[in-house]
C-alpha cells in the first residue's frame, strides 16, 4: 500500500492523548500556541477514561475525563491524530524540531461519521473486545467504546472479511476501503513526551494461573466489571457466569519483583485494589474481599484514611505472598501463601482471584530519537536529570516529559507534572 505524504507546522508536538497528554496539550493551546497530538489509538484519553472510579474520593474517572476530551476535541488550536503514531523526531537545529508521524487509516471518513453504530449492528464478524479486555466481544466495524473521542467508527481492516455490510447500511456513505496510510512530515518548536506506561502480563508468572484458569483475572478486568460502561449489569465469574462469594486480591503482581524485571513498587496497586474492594463490597453486599499484600503503601492524601474505611467495612487483609495459584473441577482457586504473621504456609479457597498488576515503561519514545540521544533511568523509564528543580525536563533540550513516562505516578501527580511540562514547553516556545 503506497503512502501518501504530506506536511504541517505546530507550535508544539505532544506525543500521547492520555490525561498526561490531554492535561498538556489543552494548557498550551489554552496559552494560544497550536499543538498536535498524537495518540496511538483509536480514542484520547487514556486508560482514566476506562476506570470506574479514582481514588480516595471514589469520583468518576470517566466523569472528569470527558469533559477535558471534549474540550480538546472543539479547541481551534489543538488537531488530534489517532490511530496515529510517531516514527521518528530529529533536531534542525534550536527551537527546530522534524517529526514524522503515521496516520493509519480508519477507513471511515470521520468527518462523515454520525457515530451511529448501524455498520456495528450489520458487521457479522466478531473479535474479542480490546476496550473491554477480552470479556466480550465485538464487531470488525465498531465503535472503540460508548464515550469514545473522537466518537467514530473504524474497520478492523485485519479480521475485516470484505463483506460491504457496513457500506451497504452507512446513511452517511462513509465507510471507504479506499484510504491509505499518510506520512506527515511536522515541523515544532518543541516536544512534550506523555507516552504512558504498560500494565504487566500476568503471563509471564505461570504459577499465578491466569490465561490457564478462567475465575484468574487481572485488576484493569475488574475494572472494566465495575465502570458504568461495563459489559455485564454486575460483576459475574468470568468460567460460569455466577455471582463471586470470595473474591481476592493478589498485590505486587509484576512489581517488586526482581524475577520479572521490575523491582521497583508500582505505587498505585495497594489503592486501586482497596478502592475496587469498597466497590465490591457496594456491588456485592454478600462477598468476602480478602487482599493479600507484601506491604501496604498507602502514601499520598487521605490514602490511609481509604485505606482504614476499607478495613471498617470488612475488606480483609492478610499479609502474605502467594506461592502458587492452583484450580478445583468446580473452577474455585486454592491461594497457598507465607502468613507473615504466624509464619506458617496456609492456604484459601476463593471463587474469583483478581491479580493487581504493576506499572512497566513504554519505551516507544526510545525509538523517536535515531541517534539515541534521549536518555533512560536505571528502569527504563525516561530519565530526569534534574527531577527536583526541572522534573519536565529530559536529556534533550526542548523535549520534556509529562506524566508515567517517567515512572509510575497515580492520577494527580499525572496531572502536576503535565501542568509542569506544559509550562517548560511555553517558556520555550516563547525563547523561539
Amino acid at each position: 500500500m503506497q503512502e501518501a505524504k504530506r506536511e504541517a507546522t505546530f507550535d508544539a508536538l505532544v506525543v500521547g492523548g492520555g490525561i498526561a497528554g490531554c492535561e498538556a496539550a489543552l494548557n498550551i493551546a489554552n496559552n494560544g500556541y497550536t499543538v498536535l497530538l498524537v495518540e496511538k489509538d483509536l480514542s484520547i484519553g487514556g486508560k482514566m477514561i476506562l476506570l470506574s472510579k479514582v481514588f480516595p474520593t471514589l469520583d468518576c474517572g470517566a466523569c472528569i475525563t470527558t469533559p477535558k476530551v471534549s474540550e480538546i476535541a472543539r479547541h481551534t488550536n489543538i488537531n488530534i491524530f489517532t490511530g496515529s503514531e510517531v516514527k521518528n523526531i530529529s533536531l534542525n537545529g534550536k527551537h527546530k524540531f522534524k517529526a514524522s508521524v503515521l496516520k493509519n487509516p480508519r477507513y471511515v471518513i470521520e468527518e462523515d461519521c454520525t457515530g451511529c453504530q448501524l455498520c456495528e449492528e450489520a458487521c457479522p464478524v466478531n473479535v474479542p473486545d480490546q476496550y473491554q479486555y477480552g470479556m466480550v466481544g465485538r464487531k470488525a466495524a465498531y465503535i472503540p467504546f460508548t464515550i469514545a473521542s473522537p466518537r467514530v467508527a473504524a474497520i478492523d481492516i485485519e479480521n475485516c472479511t470484505l463483506c460491504g455490510a457496513c457500506e451497504r447500511v452507512c446513511p452517511t456513505k462513509c465507510i471507504d476501503f479506499t484510504q491509505e496510510k499518510e506520512v506527515w512530515a511536522v515541523s515544532v518548536k518543541t516536544v512534550i513526551l506523555a507516552t504512558g506506561f504498560h500494565l504487566f502480563d500476568p503471563l509471564r508468572m505461570p504459577r499465578y494461573g491466569f490465561g490457564s484458569y478462567k475465575n484468574v483475572i487481572t485488576s484493569m478486568q475488574m475494572e472494566r466489571h465495575l465502570a458504568p460502561t461495563r459489559p455485564f449489569h454486575t460483576v459475574l465469574r468470568p468460567g460460569d457466569g455466577k455471582l463471586p462469594d470470595r473474591i481476592a486480591y493478589v498485590l505486587c503482581t509484576g512489581s517488586r519483583d526482581a524475577s520479572v524485571g521490575n523491582p521497583i513498587c508500582s505505587q498505585i496497586c495497594c489503592m486501586y485494589s482497596i478502592k475496587q474492594a469498597q466497590l465490591l463490597m457496594g456491588a456485592l453486599p454478600m462477598a468476602d474481599v480478602t487482599i493479600y499484600y507484601i506491604d501496604i503503601r498507602a502514601f499520598g492524601k487521605g490514602f490511609n484514611e481509604f485505606y482504614e474505611q476499607a478495613i471498617g467495612m470488612g475488606v480483609n487483609f492478610i499479609k502474605g505472598k502467594i506461592g502458587k495459584i492452583t484450580e478445583k473441577e468446580n473452577g474455585n482457586l486454592i491461594l497457598r501463601y507465607e502468613d507473615v504473621s504466624s509464619g506458617k504456609l496456609q492456604e484459601a479457597e476463593h471463587d474469583l482471584v483478581v491479580l493487581s498488576v504493576g506499572v512497566l515503561p513504554n519505551q516507544d519514545s526510545q525509538i523517536f530519537f535515531s541517534d539515541r540521544s534521549l536518555q533512560e533511568d536505571a528502569h527504563h523509564f525516561i530519565r530526569q536529570p534534574d527531577s527536583l528543580l526541572n522534573p519536565a525536563k529530559t536529556s534533550i533540550e526542548g523535549v520534556f516529559v509529562a506524566g508515567t513516562a517517567t515512572g509510575p505516578m497515580d492520577i494527580p501527580d499525572s496531572i502536576l507534572s503535565a501542568g509542569a511540562a506544559s509550562a517548560e514547553a511555553i517558556s520555550y516556545i516563547i525563547q523561539s
